[in-house]
């Protein structure tokens, strides 16, 4: 059951167990992971410190919940390294390569597919 909305502001925790703020209306020093990663930052394993709720139709509970990190305590992204790097590349790669003519295609791979599109569709690709 979804809760009351114009309820949802609580600050002290009391209700939800940590400080809730309505949507767009958390205070400064509150950041969600995107927004911390948008500064170069990371949680570094904080505990969640508040949440921001809404009402959402889409979802079953009926609430979109959004949780908050505190930015004074997150520290900067880690650097990636060369062997993660590399890592990353070829994964990349394997993706990007048909597995039935070997070819990078250029672009990932359509799962759907399986494989390149003129591989899946050879007799398309002689008519034009």
């Amino acid at each position: 059951m979804a809760p009351a909305f114009g309820k949802c502001c609580d600050p002290s925790g009391a209700t939800w167990g940590i400080p809730t703020f309505p949507w767009k209306f958390a205070p400064n020093g509150y950041a969600t992971r995107r927004q911390l990663r948008s500064r170069g930052l990371r949680p570094d394993g904080q505990p969640i410190a508040a949440q921001v709720m809404r009402r959402s139709r889409h979802r079953k509970s009926g609430v979109l919940v959004a949780y908050l990190y505190r930015i004074d305590r997150a520290k900067p992204v880690r650097p990636i390294t060369a062997g993660k790097s590399a890592a990353l590349a070829k994964a990349m790669r394997a993706r990007r390569t048909c597995p039935a003519c070997r070819l990078d295609a250029g672009d990932v791979i359509p799962t759907s597919l399986g494989m390149c599109v003129p591989c899946a569709y050879p007799e398309e690709q002689r008519a034009a």
